[in-house]
């Protein structure tokens, strides 16, 4: 069993900045891709940014391109989204989830966190 932690989210302006963390117990996340999602009301639960078992490969929506960078700590067996340049859009629940796929697929991850709240204002 697997437990994920969600931290960091918060209150920006547009244009801010916004590291998101999440911290795992109960076992290790290295065998894991790991992905950030993100929920807005009224819409369905969306794709963000992943990262594979082994930190080699990464994945990104089109639109958080160029701004958000996913990583992951093994030694903190944790994962991060540094998510730059923010816009009003991004305002969502964030979520961390950890999957045995490759890409972490919202209705297939085996593990979710209970999400943290990202908004940007304009």
């Amino acid at each position: 069993q697997v437990q994920l932690v969600e931290s960091g989210g918060g209150s920006v302006q547009a244009g801010g900045s916004l590291r998101l963390s999440c911290a795992a117990s109960g076992r290790t996340l290295s065998a894991y891709a790991m992905g950030w999602f993100r929920q807005a009301p009224g819409k369905e639960r969306e794709f963000v940014a992943a990262i594979s078992w082994n930190g080699v490969s990464t994945d990104y929506t089109d639109s958080v391109k160029g701004r958000f960078v996913v990583s992951r700590d093994f030694v903190k067996n944790a994962v991060y989204l540094q998510m730059n340049s923010l816009k009003p859009e991004d305002t969502a629940v964030y979520y961390c989830g950890a999957s045995s796929q490759w890409v972490p697929n919202p209705k297939t991850n085996n593990y979710w966190g209970q999400g943290t709240q990202v908004t940007v204002s304009s």
